[in-house]
């Protein structure tokens, strides 16, 4: 393996994992140096089913893979009641940490990782990967641009698919001891985070759920919505669900122009991305059609944000460079939104004011 080489480790044999093994694979910059679980037997497991070079490490502890000197980024697929014991260790061993959403159970747990990782001068970033799809950055510019879209006055965004029996039995993310956001934290992430991309990353000021979310026996949800509402007039919704049929909806409203998405969370196809936007300067019409966008991606997006850690993190190794502060920001704006709307759900949906930053 040459010095060039980013080398990751994975601590936890998720599902998630296998897709983030598979981008590491495919990453020019990226080597995956090891795997661990909690025993042996889960970890060669994990190896065997995704195919992984005899040349990766398997180790049956997590803590074993953070020990390990060649390893430069911990990626961590775990529940997330175990992010900030392992987040933390993560850093303090000197390792970057990308870690699955949701990010934390509170704020106050999340800043207790990014300050070790400030601390230790190593990178943070969640793995929201759409963030990272050449898509996004198109949209950007169609956001941005003042005369075809505007200014932005509302956005809506919607995550549901439906699981099965066993699912809802067993899966962590209805259990409260491991995953108790349930379906708020496992998909919402996504919707507060298009939201938030969507405005710029300024926080709504209030947000109010809305009524009768659909809870398991536990008390985990299962659906949930809310709003959330700005000073100066902004507003968006949000819809999440473990329950009903797949949908990806994005829609963002300007005075001048909108923007459409129908699979914002995992595109339909890994090759090209569409989506779609109308604006009345884009046609002489009265009701301008709308104008189809499709942009070629020649990887995954989960190869992009793969990439896009790495290529961070050799310029901290190499160059001394400080690690890029954009990435936490952005999961603790998330964050304090989810904390807020979670406290709106406890509460019968009052009102609840977003902390702030």
């Amino acid at each position: 393996m040459g010095d060039s080489m980013v080398h990751f480790g994975i601590i936890g044999a998720a599902k998630i994992a296998q897709k983030i093994s598979r981008a590491i694979a495919l990453t020019p910059n990226a080597t995956l140096l090891a795997v661990g679980s909690r025993s042996i037997e889960k970890a060669l497991k994990f190896a065997s089913n995704n195919g992984l070079s005899s040349e990766v490490k398997i180790y049956g502890s997590y803590e074993a893979v953070l020990d390990d000197p060649d390893i430069d980024v911990i990626y961590i697929p775990l529940p997330t009641s175990l992010h900030l014991r392992w987040a933390v260790l993560a850093a303090e061993k000197k390792k970057h940490v990308l870690l699955e959403k949701p990010a934390a159970l509170n704020v106050v747990e999340l800043d207790m990782i990014l300050e070790a990782c400030k601390a230790n001068e190593v990178q943070f970033m969640d793995g929201t990967m759409w963030m990272h799809n050449p898509r996004t950055a198109k949209m950007k510019e169609f956001l941005c641009d003042a005369k075809m879209f505007g200014q932005l006055k509302s956005v809506h965004s919607i995550y549901t698919f439906g699981v099965e029996s066993n699912f809802l039995e067993s899966d962590i993310r209805t259990k409260p001891d491991l995953d108790g956001f349930g379906a708020l934290g496992d998909i919402g992430w996504y919707c507060i985070r298009s939201i938030l991309f969507a405005a710029d990353f300024n926080l709504p000021k209030k947000v109010i759920a809305f009524p009768n979310p659909v809870l398991n026996e536990s008390g985990v949800i299962l659906s949930c919505g809310c709003s959330l509402f700005w000073d100066d007039g902004k507003l968006a919704t949000f819809y999440c669900s473990f329950l009903e049929n797949m949908t990806q909806n994005m829609t963002v409203i300007g005075t001048n122009g909108t923007l459409h998405l129908t699979d914002f969370v995992i595109p339909y196809t890994e090759k090209e991305v569409c989506f779609s936007t109308n604006s009345k300067y884009e046609s002489t019409s009265s009701e301008p059609l709308p104008n189809n966008h499709t942009i070629p991606t020649d990887l995954p997006q989960e190869v992009h944000m793969v990439m896009e850690f790495s290529r961070l993190v050799k310029q901290i190794k190499e160059n001394g460079s400080e690690p890029e502060e954009k990435w936490p920001a952005m999961s603790r704006k998330t964050q304090l939104v989810l904390d807020a709307v979670k406290a709106s759900l406890d509460q019968g949906s009052e009102v609840v004011e977003v902390g702030t930053v």
